[in-house]
């Protein structure tokens, strides 16, 4: 059976092989033209493949299994390398620019521009149902590698439409310095992508706390919740490439037996499992009620102990599951 990791690293081969030879395309439009639009294009499918194989190399260390020198297995690999994909983006951008401003004073005619539009539109199609397939694998599989190649490829797509319109201007008006403004418009674009994904692998490297994760699991355990789950706090869940690791107190009857209390984080696991996958570890602290404040919060039945009447649930939410202190009506 196929673990994520495993399906990850099999998929951005695909993405390496058909972004070489989307680079290929590309490197004979742009001698078919001698465009300097087309050539960033060109420029910027380098960096797609080059970020491809540093993404393939992340994935297959990020799918070995934990060891003795990293505990928490090799998942961070992933941020480095969304942090050499974002660099490697932004230099291609810059790279462009320069490119562009040398063209705006040295205007040339452009040859051959048909055959150029065709196959730049041919290789953004291919580029886009890669990336929204990766995008879609990537947050399936809790990968940043693909879903920073994902959006990168979206973003070249979204480049070509525009480019290939803006060649076709060119085209029918023979305005040729437009050909040096175009690069320079979307070398920017790319700029802006690379600093992007550069701020998310920084991000994970740092332990940064993911807002929709957490808001994800917020709603995951308010639509699961357990009446012996009487409250959640002190969150931490964090993903390191396409594992997650939870860790939490969880507030449970005070009666509990130690049997009793292993069945609820079962139960509690499984919740988590079902709906974030199988790459997943969990480390919770288990802290027992009190009566005076947690029996007015708490809906279990026929609870032999109680000291006061059920008053009013407390919702988890982002902001109580992540204080470092049980909920009561008073806050």
């Amino acid at each position: 059976m196929n673990t994520p990791a495993k399906e990850n690293y099999f998929f951005q081969k695909i993405v390496v092989i058909v972004g070489t030879a989307l680079f290929i395309i590309k490197v004979i439009a742009w001698q078919l033209t001698q465009s300097i639009a087309i050539l960033t294009d060109t420029l910027e499918s380098i960096i797609n493949v080059a970020a491809g194989l540093f993404s393939l190399y992340s994935l297959y260390i990020s799918s070995k299994p934990k060891d003795r020198d990293h505990p928490y297995g090799h998942g961070k690999i992933e941020f480095i390398s969304a942090g050499i994909e974002g660099s490697l983006i932004t230099v291609a951008g810059i790279s462009i620019i320069y490119e562009s401003v040398i063209g705006i004073f040295n205007v040339h005619e452009i040859k051959k521009l048909d055959s150029g539009i065709l196959l730049i539109a041919i290789a953004g199609f291919i580029n886009y149902i890669l990336g929204v397939t990766a995008i879609r694998k990537g947050k399936k599989n809790k990968s940043l590698a693909l879903i920073s190649g994902g959006e990168h490829l979206k973003s070249d797509t979204y480049s070509t439409i525009g480019l290939v319109l803006g060649l076709w201007v060119i085209y029918f008006f023979k305005i040729y310095w437009l050909d040096s403004l175009i690069a320079l418009i979307f070398a920017m674009i790319i700029i802006y992508t690379g600093l992007k994904i550069i701020r998310r692998s920084l991000a994970g490297i740092m332990d940064e706390a993911d807002e929709e994760l957490i808001v994800q699991l917020v709603e995951t355990l308010n639509k699961n919740r357990n009446p012996n789950w009487i409250d959640i706090h002190n969150v931490r869940f964090i993903k390191y490439g396409s594992s997650l690791h939870l860790d939490c107190h969880l507030t449970l009857p005070w009666y509990f037996n130690v049997r009793e209390a292993h069945q609820e984080l079962d139960k509690l696991k499984k919740v988590i499992i079902d709906n974030f996958g199988n790459s997943f570890e969990m480390f919770v602290h288990v802290d027992d009620c009190c009566e005076t404040i947690s029996c007015k919060i708490c809906k279990k039945a026929n609870c032999p102990y109680r000291k006061y009447l059920f008053d009013k649930e407390i919702l988890w939410t982002k902001e109580n599951i992540e204080m470092d202190n049980r909920h009561n009506l008073d806050k």
